[in-house]
């Protein structure tokens, strides 16, 4: 059985490709996004209400869908050394490439959503939109099995000429990006030059211990 489902909008964010990107939503606040509905849902009724909300959920399409290759896979908070199910996990590598997103709604300006918190790449085609309810959505005795709390963070050391290179209202968000180590899942090699783009420029950086030092930040042509 084939389900289809309409693209309602897209969202652009700061970045490119899917390097970097928090491995979760609402882990940094200071990255922003913005949802531009496509034609059809384009209308001040289709979000009539939605101001009274200070989150919303997000149900998007993964930009390069994985084929699903088995029923378990390697959690990088395991250290990809133990396999679980998928359904036990949040890894692109589904039946379905579908992503769930709960991001802080900023601002709505005119038929667009100014959003805060967002794990998306740039393009990003969003299926459907939910408004986050606290008295039902919010479960203060969840347990979150072997996910733990996602607080590891790295010292970041980045000389201030280079980030200098990059907008003044962009650095605290690049820093957090940073500090959540974007490097890809399983690697860990003190020698190696790691680079990823971020709102328009291209972060090079390296990564020995818990110390990532941030080597290039150059603007992309």
């Amino acid at each position: 059985m084939v389900i289809e489902m309409k693209v309602i909008a897209k969202i652009h964010t700061d970045f490119p490709t899917k390097f970097g990107i928090p491995r979760q939503s609402g882990l940094i606040e200071e990255l922003k996004g913005r949802i531009v509905f496509e034609p059809e849902f384009r209308s001040p009724d289709a979000i009539r209400g939605l101001d009274g909300f200070s989150h919303i959920w997000l149900l998007w399409k993964f930009n390069t869908p994985e084929s699903i290759k088995s029923l378990t896979v390697r959690p990088p908070k395991l250290g990809g050394n133990v396999r679980m199910g998928v359904f036990a996990t949040r890894s692109p590598f589904r039946p379905n490439n579908i992503g769930l997103s709960c991001v802080k709604l900023e601002e709505i300006d005119g038929n667009e959503l100014i959003v805060s918190g967002a794990d998306l790449m740039d393009g990003t085609e969003i299926v459907d939109i939910k408004p986050y309810i606290p008295y039902a959505d919010c479960h203060p005795d969840a347990t979150g099995g072997f996910s733990k709390d996602g607080t590891d963070r790295l010292t970041v050391v980045c000389d201030e000429k280079l980030l200098k290179n990059v907008p003044e209202n962009k650095h605290s968000a690049l820093i957090k990006v940073l500090e959540l180590d974007p490097r890809p899942q399983y690697q860990d090699d003190p020698e190696r030059v790691y680079g990823f783009g971020f709102a328009g420029y291209e972060v090079r950086f390296t990564v020995e211990g818990p110390v990532l030092s941030v080597k290039e930040i150059e603007k992309l042509t």
